[in-house]
């Protein structure tokens, strides 16, 4: 492994979030220290040698997050967030989605390689107030940190701020074998990074906060915890970090700029560890590192911080050392040869605010964009059109694998060699990627900035399964969404307000 210790951010610092003139700055929160909240691995309702059975609920909930009244919140399995789901690579998995939540949802897999429309989870998928859906599919991708969100097209925005993001784990045979720490909870530790601003009553309000660029909030959230710390109590410890914020980005260091070793992005570990003591995050994002604390004493105390602003207080302990070392070499990233006579396909985001597009156009659920033969390997070339400075977009595909090729012209950064599913580009940046799909049907290519893609920069691309070249797939349309949003909140269409409606109003949708 190079020792060399990457110390910049990669990306181009007059993009980065706070030259934004709706940047919203961290602040510390007035509330006292907690301990992480560490989301309990969910239970399945059954396991075999060849399936696994889970039930995930949608719900509402209440937390005490801040001192005073608690939290009105929405979650998975519990008031706030969700519980890990573990995924076990080659079982077939059966899931029970239900809806307690007063309004229609859907349930996302982001970063599962999963058919579409249905089981991926996307705006086609919906399931209504006090009704269910089952969904299956069957795991065979590598070891990786996915998530699972809420996606009802044009209220994927408001959902995740009122907490539907949870973590779920793929896990596989190579990756257990290797020496890194597996104990979850112990010495493996996820990190759902995310903000919010709390107004009367310790209550969030979405339609109050609401950026067409992305909403943000002063205080930090780990885990739906506020001013967290982490009993240290083994030398080395394992974060798998989620960007789950809908707008921010996270500029990561440590306290004495100690140095963190990478070993995984979005959908595998990185072919090699590298070293760095900088790390930025954008939406929808994950990595994954290794903090060695063997220089540490007991009583002491590490703070991981986003620019200048301390997110999680780490407490040494009596430590439990030991004299592992990662590996020089984690995963051999597939690199399947590109279909012969495949052009390159070429991928626009555009605009900021209201004025947001995707090659120009508006998203709208009963178009497809493009189309692909499941199995071809094509290049697909993402590009950036805002003007420097502009803002970083970061982009990301459904059901699908890809890597990074190039920006610009230019190597990648050397920490996302592994598998993908989200990349983030610069303004004015061409960044190449070689996307394939094992499997079929109708998915999402879109902005992740979460109120970017609510108001349209977002496609769609059909999969073709030659085995079944005409088999044809139901798309819903907005309006059916907005109507039953309308329904359930007890307004007129005219008065429903959800991010990214204005844009909707433009593109001519009425009643």
């Amino acid at each position: 492994m190079d020792n060399q210790v990457i110390d910049h951010y990669f990306f181009d610092e007059p993009a980065y979030d706070y030259h934004d003139r709706g940047y919203v700055p961290l602040k510390v929160a007035d509330a006292p220290e907690k301990p992480l909240n560490i989301p309990a691995i969910l239970k399945p309702d059954k396991e075999t040698a060849t399936d696994m059975y889970y039930t995930v609920t949608a719900q509402t909930g209440e937390v005490q997050l801040l001192p005073g009244a608690k939290t009105k919140t929405w979650g998975y399995n519990g008031p706030l967030l969700g519980q890990t789901v573990i995924f076990k690579k080659g079982k077939h998995i059966h899931l029970h989605l239900v809806n307690h939540l007063p309004e229609v949802t859907t349930f996302h897999w982001h970063g599962l390689a999963i058919p579409g429309p249905i089981p991926d989870g996307g705006c086609h998928a919906p399931v209504y107030p006090g009704q269910s859906r089952d969904v299956d599919f069957t795991i065979n991708q590598p070891a990786a940190t996915v998530w699972l969100h809420a996606h009802p097209c044009p209220s994927t925005a408001e959902q995740v701020w009122h907490g539907l993001a949870g973590l779920a784990i793929v896990k596989d045979e190579h990756e257990a074998e290797l020496p890194l720490p597996h104990d979850y909870g112990v010495d493996d530790i996820p990190l759902i990074l995310q903000d919010r601003r709390f107004h009367e009553n310790n209550q969030w309000d979405y339609r109050a906060d609401y950026d067409p660029d992305g909403v943000a909030g002063p205080t930090a959230m780990i885990n739906g915890t506020i001013n967290p710390y982490f009993d240290v109590t083994t030398q080395k410890v394992r974060l798998r970090i989620l960007d789950g914020a809908n707008r921010r980005e996270w500029r990561l260091h440590f306290s004495d700029d100690l140095p963190f070793t990478q070993i995984a992005g979005d959908l595998s570990l990185l072919p090699h560890p590298v070293e760095m003591n900088k790390l930025m995050i954008t939406c929808a994002e994950r990595d994954e590192i290794i903090v060695d604390f063997s220089d540490y004493h007991e009583g002491d105390v590490v703070t991981l911080y986003s620019d200048d602003v301390p997110l999680v207080h780490f407490r040494i302990h009596d430590l439990k050392r030991d004299n592992i070392s990662i590996p020089d070499t984690l995963f051999q990233t597939p690199d399947p040869a590109v279909t012969p006579g495949l052009p390159i396909h070429y991928v626009t985001l555009d605009g900021m605010d209201e004025s947001v597009a995707m090659n120009g156009k508006k998203f709208k659920m009963d178009r497809i964009d493009y189309q692909m033969k499941m199995g071809d390997v094509q290049i697909w070339d993402i590009e950036n059109t805002n003007d420097k400075p502009g803002m970083i977009h970061p982009y990301h595909m459904h059901g699908c694998t890809f890597t990074v090729l190039s920006r610009n012209g230019h190597q990648p950064y050397p920490n996302e060699l592994g598998l993908k599913d989200t990349v983030v580009v610069n303004p004015k940046e061409h960044v190449r990627i070689k996307v394939w799909f094992n499997v079929p049907g109708v998915f999402m290519y879109h902005c992740h900035i979460i109120e970017h893609e609510d108001g349209g920069m977002m496609a769609q691309i059909k999969v073709v399964d030659p085995a079944d070249p005409n088999k044809q797939y139901h798309l819903m349309d907005h309006m059916t969404l907005m109507k039953a949003f309308a329904k359930e909140r007890g307004v007129s269409l005219d008065d429903l307000w959800l991010g990214g409606m204005d844009s909707y109003k433009k593109m001519g949708m009425t009643m």
